[in-house]
């Protein structure tokens, strides 16, 4: 966990914060490093201001809960463990997951099986999150990334219009 403080003169100072740990890519794993994260916002500066809602805390914890999961998943290599990092900034909560399996790219299911048990994480991710993507992670493995702008940077957003 590192903290970074960033001072341009006659500017505010931008605090960014950031969080990493490794999982084993199983369920169990994935939900003891959601926990980690949810635990780490809470500690952090300024988080539940920026986040504003349980609304808003909910979404963070249901996308790190998906993608981590989706990790768990699909991105599961015998003996290789996952990570998940969160950037945080005063305008932005940046997720990512990183996994082995940089073979498997996530795939948005338009359609997904209305009575089917999976399918459906990527729509959430997608609807949930103000961006989303896929980036190659050397040496063969993949980032799935989301990132959620803080009810700080949309109210500021919303006094310009």
């Amino acid at each position: 966990m590192n903290q970074e403080t960033v001072t341009a003169p006659g500017e505010p100072t931008v605090v960014t914060s950031h969080f990493r740990t490794m999982f084993p890519t199983t369920a169990r794993g994935a939900h003891g490093a959601r926990h980690a994260a949810e635990h780490w916002l809470a500690t952090q500066q300024g988080w539940p201001e920026a986040a504003a809602t349980d609304d808003d805390t909910a979404t963070v914890s249901l996308l790190i809960a998906e993608l981590t999961a989706n990790a768990a998943l699909h991105g599961r290599v015998r003996g290789r463990n996952a990570r998940l990092a969160l950037t945080l900034t005063p305008t932005t909560l940046r997720i990512e997951v990183t996994d082995a399996r940089g073979e498997h790219l996530p795939v948005r299911t338009p359609e997904a099986d209305a009575d089917g048990e999976s399918g459906r994480g990527l729509l959430l991710v997608a609807s949930l999150a103000d961006a989303w993507g896929c980036e190659s992670h050397h040496p063969g493995g993949k980032t799935v990334w989301a990132e959620c702008t803080t009810r700080a940077a949309r109210t500021r957003q919303e006094n310009r219009v």
